[in-house]
């Protein structure tokens, strides 16, 4: 296997849990628009664009709307994530997650975010994790969402790292296809039926060790 030289995270399910906050936020503009939105069908919405996850949500309520009214609903649902991540506490770092960036950063090994979240820096900010990051690519900087591997290339370009020696950390399918199509190795971090593509997959980065890499 080539070596590991780099580590990079995406960050909903990954490193912070705000993919709760998310859901909420979708399904309060969806009550608003006349319909339910399930957790069932907001997995379908991971490690997807704004925009798209709007389009997703739009098609499964029925409801079509002009290109102006798309823009201000997706306005509104960020408006009412941000409220929600406003309040956010330290205890909301999932479990493992500073742990592991500590020791990945003591081994020397290069770490970035790669997120198509807009709001990614303001939740680094309000938990104090900013300087576990060497690269933040978000979805401020980034052009197509996963499985676009952009976010990704990004993120291995800014670390000055050769893809094939980065490995992702990622909760949702369409990040592993995104790390797959970076050529990049892949860990899961959630269910195992979903995340099948990964390179292995576990339950949280509490369980994660750099001896795993070898398995690589």
């Amino acid at each position: 296997m080539s070596k590991i030289e780099a580590c990079i995270f995406d960050l909903d399910g990954v490193i912070v849990d705000t993919a709760k906050y998310h859901y909420l936020a979708w399904r309060k503009l969806a009550e608003e628009l006349g319909f339910q939105f399930t957790e069932e069908q907001n997995e379908r919405l991971k490690g997807v664009s704004r925009m798209e996850s709007l389009d997703i949500l739009l098609k499964l309520g029925e409801v079509k709307v002009s290109s102006e009214e798309k823009s201000r609903l997706a306005e509104k649902k960020n408006s009412y994530y941000f409220e929600y991540i406003s309040n956010m506490k330290s205890n909301e770092i999932l479990p493992g997650a500073e742990e592991f960036l500590k020791i990945v950063r003591e081994k020397g090994i290069k770490t970035a975010l790669g997120s198509v979240s807009k709001n990614a820096s303001t939740i680094l900010d309000k938990l104090s994790l900013n300087d576990y990051f060497d690269v933040i690519i978000d979805g401020n900087k980034v052009t197509h969402a996963k499985p676009n591997p952009e976010v990704f290339l990004l993120g291995a370009k800014g670390l000055n790292v050769n893809p094939k020696n980065c490995v992702v950390f990622e909760d949702a399918k369409v990040g592993i296809e995104a790390a797959i199509n970076a050529g990049m190795y892949s860990i899961g971090i959630g269910n195992s039926k979903i995340l099948s593509e990964a390179n292995f997959v576990i339950n949280s980065l509490e369980e994660m060790k750099l001896e795993r890499f070898n398995l690589l």
